[in-house]
């Protein structure tokens, strides 16, 4: 199993900045791809970034210029840096990982996800 477990989420004001993290543990041989994607009450999960090991990234439109994802592949943790945050932007944020394990092979794993709430 790939375990991925989310920080970094909070209250924040409309304009402001915020910064998530996700780490992944366990048995590990490799991670292709790492993001993030969020879930809004009553709306379905949709993706926000997602970058690549070798450093490809893709944003949602509504995300692109505000969003920045960056990844440190040495310790299987992937980052969400969010500025100019909206209220739109209020969701529950979750990190996903496209890994493979020394015993169970490939697959697409997922945190617990983190509440980021954007409001004045």
């Amino acid at each position: 199993q790939v375990h991925l477990v989310e920080s970094g989420g909070g209250l924040v004001q409309p304009g402001g900045s915020l910064k998530l993290s996700c780490a992944a543990s366990g048995s590990i041989f490799s991670i292709s791809s790492m993001g993030w994607y969020r879930q809004a009450p009553g709306k379905e999960r949709e993706l926000v970034a997602t970058m690549g090991h070798g450093g490809k990234k893709t944003y949602t439109d509504s995300v692109k210029g505000r969003f920045t994802i960056s990844r440190d592949n040495a310790k299987n943790t992937v980052y969400l840096e969010m500025n100019s945050l909206k209220p739109e932007d209020t969701a529950v944020y979750y990190c996903n990982a496209d890994g493979m394990t020394y015993y169970s092979g490939s697959g697409l794993y997922w945190g617990q996800g983190t509440q980021v709430t954007v409001s004045s």
